[in-house]
């Protein structure tokens, strides 16, 4: 199994080589800002794995099958998607932390074509609180919420 070296080939690498350069530079910026625990309690675990998954990316990608193009997101795919995280960060002070995650995930799933409203809502009630929940504990700066109780 060789490597061959295309112009898909070349793009993907330059790509995961942005991507590692560009998590170094934050990482080491981050150590430099402030070394404390409390800074580097997420930055640290998500720079390391998101440096793994490039060196795994770079050592294990092939090429795609003209079937497998086919099926990869055009742009009439991914624009909506685009579009609607762009909302969620714009309402996060008005619909809350948690009521704009559950309502971000519940019209991520449907765009995606999860058809089974149950599953849906019930995805997107417990995922989203979750997380909520999580980030309102472990951030040291009040988020706006509706539901969980916040100093915001």
């Amino acid at each position: 199994n060789t490597m061959t070296f295309t112009k898909d080939r070349i793009a993907n690498s330059i790509v995961i080589l942005c991507l590692a350069t560009f998590v170094l530079w934050y990482a080491y910026d981050a150590h430099n800002a402030s070394s404390s625990l409390e800074n580097m309690i997420l930055i640290l675990p998500v720079a390391a794995v998101t440096l793994c998954l490039c060196v795994y990316d770079f050592f294990t990608s092939k090429e795609d099958t003209a079937e497998e193009k086919k099926k990869k997101e055009s742009f009439t795919t991914v624009m909506p998607v685009m579009i609607l995280f762009t909302l969620y960060v714009l309402t996060l002070e008005y619909l809350g932390f948690d009521i704009g995650t559950v309502l971000f995930l519940a019209l991520f799933l449907f765009l995606h074509g999860e058809t089974r409203w149950t599953w849906i809502l019930g995805y997107s009630l417990v995922f989203g609180f979750i997380i909520a929940y999580f980030f309102s504990l472990m951030l040291p700066y009040p988020m706006p919420m509706m539901v969980f109780p916040t100093d915001y």
